[in-house]
């Protein structure tokens, strides 16, 4: 995952951290072009959701807020999990609160 400012990432690379909440990482199967053009999506929805709460357009928010659904959901960042394996979800809980409790508390950051 790259960012300017790297978070931690569960050992099984399903989530990452932000101020000890989880948040569930992309599909790493998706192939990169089909990935980046979610992304792509994402970052264009997300421009719109600030034209539109900056003009006060409800209706266009609501719209730009639908689409970063989708993409979050291509990506595999919100829906049905990616992985196969039957684990539950924790997406957007706190670590400390999850089976992850332990890998976070060795971070130091908890």
């Amino acid at each position: 995952m790259s960012s300017p400012r790297q978070h931690p990432v569960t050992p099984d690379g399903r989530y990452f951290v932000v101020d000890g909440r989880l948040w569930r990482t992309s599909n790493p199967d998706l192939a990169p072009d089909v990935r980046q053009a979610l992304v792509d999506r994402l970052m264009r929805a997300r421009r719109q959701v600030g034209v539109a709460k900056k003009a006060g357009d409800v209706d266009a928010e609501r719209a730009a807020r639908a689409e970063v659904d989708a993409a979050k959901r291509g990506l595999g960042e919100r829906g049905p999990v990616w992985w196969r394996d039957g684990a539950p979800d924790f997406n957007r809980k706190m670590a400390k609160n999850t089976p992850y409790a332990d890998w976070f508390a060795a971070l130091g950051e908890a």
